[in-house]
């Protein structure tokens, strides 16, 4: 069946380039603050000794007490994440400290962590850079753990079985590599619901761009 033209204009009325994925309001906005919240909880588990609905936390003296919000500014505009609390507020976030604000510089390993192929070990390398502060191992690799399950659970989500509109493109990203700035092209799939909503389909990263990228293997 065809699309009508007065669909697909509609749905890419605000859509100029793949750089606006990344600014206030993009998809990519949302992939920063889940990968944050995740990482905020493993912190909070290692602070209290033990993991969510774990039997160990009965009668620990101290639990879980919610969550509250904050607002951090970065590069790509305000994000409000949720903070997890504990009942006595002892409770010291390490990736997001109390009273911090802004929260940029970090896009590059955000991507990173999200593109398909990366070792466990590349993204406990980046969450070591993003944190900026001598931890624990132990800390690490539960925040790493609990990344992981995050990204994984974003790549393999269920898709539409439709997409009216696929955009296929690249962008050119400074990325960290083995103690080196270097730039690499993120490879984009970028698709648009029935309804008109943007999903990023899938994220990947390669040395060089080139259009035989998308070519079958």
């Amino acid at each position: 069946m065809a699309i009508k033209k007065e669909i697909i204009d509609d749905l890419l009325s605000n859509y100029k380039n793949p750089e606006d994925l990344f600014g206030e309001g993009g998809i990519f906005k949302e992939l920063k603050k889940a990968l944050l919240e995740r990482a905020l909880s493993a912190e909070l588990d290692d602070h209290l000794g033990y993991a969510k609905s774990d039997p160990k936390g009965r009668k620990s003296g101290n639990s879980r007490n919610g969550h509250g919000s904050k607002k951090l500014t970065g590069d790509d505009g305000e994000m409000e994440i949720s903070v997890p609390r504990d009942r006595d507020a002892s409770f010291d976030p390490k990736i997001v400290k109390k009273g911090q604000r802004r929260f940029d510089g970090f896009d590059d390993k955000i991507i990173s962590m999200y593109a398909r192929g990366m070792s466990v070990r590349e993204i406990r390398g980046h969450l070591e850079e993003m944190y900026g502060v001598e931890l624990s191992p132990d800390l690490i690799s539960r925040v790493t753990d609990e990344v992981m399950d995050e990204v994984r659970q974003w790549q393999s989500r269920p898709l539409d079985e439709i997409y009216p509109i696929i955009i296929f493109d690249a962008l050119r990203v400074k990325i960290r590599d083995e103690g080196t700035v270097r730039n690499k092209a993120v490879y984009l799939a970028l698709g648009f619901t029935i309804e008109g909503h943007k999903e990023v389909l899938g994220l990947w990263i390669e040395q060089t761009e080139g259009a035989k990228f998308w070519l079958p293997n």
